[in-house]
């Protein structure tokens, strides 16, 4: 018999923000970023816009036609159970690998790397990081019980990390696969992996580091040209110094929107990996805190859905999304003001890019669609797995429920065989 004793201050059912019977505030937040991100992607391309396609919007107006898409997708990620996934994941991960292979063979090629399709308009390697994601949540959930036995937890794992990684790298897009694998081992580690395992992962993810600067020599330069800088800012590259010439420019209320001067040929890619230099220069430092702040609040919304979660999978899915779009951001904006090498991650929902708005929108389908009332209306599933994580994440739930669970079935799995409220006095 086990008791989960819930604070009895509040509603089994907690309301969500605005009436909605979803999260609100995360609703909110990602429609800041959104029209942040219009209205940087706007000032960083007119002119290219317009020399290219003599009209000044051009650019834009293919970032709204991607914007829409993404909310088709948003939406319907948001209203399908995440449970669904369970059933969708292997698809997704064999289409994934599909793209991954034919972008090898058809990509277009750009900046000498082949990996995205139609002039750059679509890259796996986007998809890629959000399939990782899913798939890792569906399997580490299935194999909880046998995590820590070597040919159901860190074997597969690697194996399953290694596929992806190596089509990646293979394009090349280092910090794409460097993404996946920092993605794949903090799941791993929030799955139930032990103190033995993450180690395991940390160095074979060091060797790995390791033989790809040595293999590469873009990684090589990057990491030349990072520790030069951070001796002398004068000996950094190139990129580092238009970056940093902006953020001096930029002072601390900027110069105005559409007014910087840097990216007229000054900073490389100002409207992708260098958007966060423009919000420095335009918008100041007050522009900079501003957009960090969307983010920390993203980051909280998401990790309370994940904390509420009625399972450990939509916890690992909710996890597994956060901290993707969190460490995204981090790099991105680490690197703008010379604390990381360069990477050459797109700052989500703010860089310019289809493939990285419409990914990263259905990823916030996917947190809203388990943060709605009515999954957290219905009672915990009869077969629900008894391990130590979901046990946290439901200690913090504020309401007080008793639920008995019976380990005598064949599998030893936990099942909650009642839940009712404390108040009816049964047990």
């Amino acid at each position: 018999m086990a008791t989960v004793e819930l604070s009895q201050t509040e509603p089994s059912v907690r309301k969500k923000m605005f009436g909605l019977p979803i999260d609100g505030m995360l609703i909110v937040v990602v429609g800041a970023l959104v029209g942040f991100g219009l209205l940087m992607v706007y000032s960083t391309t007119f002119d290219w816009s317009y020399q290219a396609y003599d009209d000044a919007a051009y650019i834009f107006l293919r970032q709204v036609g991607w914007l829409g898409v993404g909310l088709i997708a948003m939406t319907t990620t948001a209203l399908m159970p995440y449970r669904w996934w369970r059933r969708l994941a292997v698809l997704l991960m064999g289409i994934t690998l599909l793209l991954l292979i034919l972008v090898l063979l058809f990509g277009s090629t750009r900046f000498n790397a082949q990996r995205s399709f139609f002039n750059g308009s679509v890259q796996p390697s986007e998809l890629a990081k959000f399939v990782t994601i899913l798939y890792l949540a569906v399997w580490l959930d299935s194999k909880s019980d046998r995590l820590h036995q070597l040919g159901y937890g860190i074997g597969p794992f690697g194996i399953i990390v290694g596929v992806i990684t190596a089509l990646i790298l293979a394009q090349p897009d280092l910090s794409a696969a460097a993404t996946v694998v920092m993605i794949a081992a903090i799941l791993f580690f929030v799955g139930g992996a032990d103190i033995l395992q993450m180690l395991i992962v940390a160095i074979a993810g060091t060797l790995t580091a390791v033989g790809v600067l040595q293999f590469y020599d873009t990684g090589r330069q990057r990491l030349s040209d990072y520790l030069a800088g951070v001796q002398d800012l004068t000996q950094a590259s190139w990129h580092v110094q238009q970056a940093a010439i902006a953020f001096v420019n930029g002072g601390i209320f900027g110069r105005g929107l559409g007014e910087s001067h840097q990216k007229f040929g000054f900073l490389p890619t100002p409207h992708t990996d260098s958007i966060f230099a423009i919000v420095g220069e335009e918008l100041g430092l007050v522009g900079c805190v501003l957009l960090i702040g969307l983010f920390v609040a993203l980051a909280w919304r998401g990790f309370r859905i994940a904390g509420g979660a009625r399972d450990q999978l939509g916890a690992l899915l909710a996890a597994g999304i956060v901290c993707w779009v969190t460490l995204e951001a981090i790099i991105n904006t680490a690197v703008m003001v010379g604390i990381l090498p360069f990477a050459g991650n797109a700052l989500p929902f703010i860089s310019y890019g289809g493939s990285s708005l419409v990914v990263n929108l259905s990823a916030m389908g996917v947190l809203l669609s388990i943060s709605r009332r009515e999954q957290r209306d219905e009672a915990i599933p009869r077969r629900t797995r008894n391990s130590g994580l979901l046990r946290r994440m439901l200690g913090q739930e504020r309401t007080r429920l008793n639920a008995t669970h019976d380990l005598g079935r064949r599998d030893r799995r936990g099942r909650v065989s009642r839940l009712v409220s404390r108040s009816d006095g049964h047990s």
